[in-house]
C-alpha cells in the first residue's frame, strides 16, 4: 500500500504492520550456548548483554561496533542518556570485555563516535587491543551552529587483535579526478589516465573520507533509524579488513547496514539489535539485497567521489 503524501522518489525503506508479524519470524533469541552453525546469517533481537553470554569464541574476523554515542538521543521506543566521560568509559568497557571471547586472533574491530565519545573510545580499546589508527569521516549533513563549530565529522578508530590481521588497501582505492595533471619527460601521464570521462588517478586509501553521503530519502538504502550509517562507508571496512567467507558481526545493527553490506560483498555476518522494528527493517533489507546487490558509491568494484558518474576502468588503458 502508498504512504500518504510520499513523494515517488522518496526510496526510504518501512515496514508494514504485517511485515514486521511475518519478518519477527525470522528473528533469533539466545537463552542458551549456540553454535556457530546456529547464528550465522542472522539477526538477534536481544540485549547485546543477554545474548553475548550465549555466542561461541573465537568466531569473528571483523566486529565492526557503532554504538549509541555518548548523548542523548532516543532510537524509536528506547532512549539512551548522555553519561560523563567516566561513566560512558565503564559502559564501553563493559561490552568489549565480553565480546574479546568471540574474536579470532586474526580479527579487526572498527569502533565508531563522535568527537565527544572519541575521548573514550581510544583509552578503552588500547588496553585490549592493538590500536592501529583514527578515521575521521565528513558528514555532509547537519544542521548549523551560532555558538560553536558545526559538527560535521565522525570517527572510526582501527584496531586489531594481535599483529597478524587482513588488510587489503587495493580494495578500497578511491578514484578521484586530477586537478593537476603531470606528465612526464615523454609527456605521459603520471599515475593519472585520461579517457573521454575526464582525467581520474586511483588513490591509495586515507584516513580521511570526504566521499561518503549520508543516507537520504532518494536513496533505496534509506531508513527512518536517525544514526544510519552509509553502506558505502560499511563496505570500505569490510573490504578493507576481511575476506570472502570471512565472519562479520555488529552487535548494535540498527536498521542493518553492516548485516546488508557483508552480504552484498559476500562475507558471513551476525547482528544483534534490541530493537524489534530496526531488527525487521534488518530483514526486509537483507531480502532486497538478495536480488539487489548495488553499493551507492562503490561501481566496477571501485569506490568513487562524490557527483562522479563511474565507468568501466578498463576505459582509462
Amino acid at each position: 500500500m502508498k504512504l500518504q503524501n510520499r513523494s515517488d522518489l522518496n526510496k526510504t525503506i518501512h515496514l508494514t504492520k504485517k511485515e514486521i508479524s511475518d519478518l519477527s519470524e525470522n528473528l533469533l533469541k539466545l537463552h542458551e550456548n549456540s553454535t556457530v552453525k546456529e547464528i550465522l546469517n542472522k539477526t538477534v533481537n536481544q540485549d547485546l548483554f543477554k545474548a553475548i553470554e550465549f555466542l561461541p569464541a573465537r568466531f569473528v574476523d571483523l566486529l565492526i561496533i557503532d554504538p549509541p554515542y555518548n548523548l542523548s538521543k532516543t532510537f524509536n521506543k528506547l532512549t539512551f542518556r548522555e553519561k560523563s566521560i567516566q561513566e560512558y568509559s565503564e559502559w564501553i568497557e563493559s561490552f568489549i570485555v565480553k565480546l574479546k571471547r568471540t574474536l579470532k586472533p586474526t580479527a579487526s574491530i572498527y569502533f565508531c563516535g563522535d568527537w565527544h565519545t572519541s575521548i573514550s573510545i581510544p583509552a578503552v580499546l588500547e588496553k585490549h587491543f592493538v590500536l592501529r589508527n583514527r578515521i575521521t569521516w565528513e558528514r555532509e549533513k547537519g544542521r548549523g551552529a551560532t555558538q560553536n563549530w558545526k559538527n560535521s565529522s565522525e570517527d572510526i578508530w582501527f584496531c586489531t587483535v594481535s599483529n597478524k590481521f587482513t588488510f587489503n588497501p587495493d580494495e578500497v582505492k578511491l578514484m578521484r579526478r586530477v586537478l593537476a595533471p603531470y606528465r612526464d619527460e615523454d609527456n605521459k601521464p603520471k599515475d593519472w589516465h585520461s579517457n573521454h570521462h575526464g582525467e581520474y588517478r586511483l588513490t591509495f586509501p586515507s584516513n580521511f573520507w570526504n566521499d561518503i553521503s549520508v543516507p537520504f530519502w532518494s536513496m533505496p538504502e534509506n531508513t527512518k533509524h536517525p544514526t544510519q550509517k552509509p553502506e558505502k562507508l560499511i563496505a570500505k571496512l569490510i573490504l578493507a579488513s576481511s575476506k570472502k567467507g570471512d565472519v562479520v558481526l555488529d552487535p548494535f545493527l540498527g536498521s542493518g547496514t553492516t548485516s546488508v553490506v557483508a552480504k552484498k560483498l559476500e562475507r558471513k555476518y551476525l547482528g544483534i539489535e534490541i530493537d524489534k522494528y530496526y531488527a525487521c527493517l534488518t530483514e526486509k533489507r537483507l531480502a532486497l539485497a538478495g536480488t539487489d546487490t548495488r553499493i551507492q558509491g562503490y561501481d566496477y568494484k571501485t569506490f568513487w567521489e562524490r557527483n562522479t558518474k563511474p565507468f568501466p576502468i578498463d576505459a582509462n588503458k
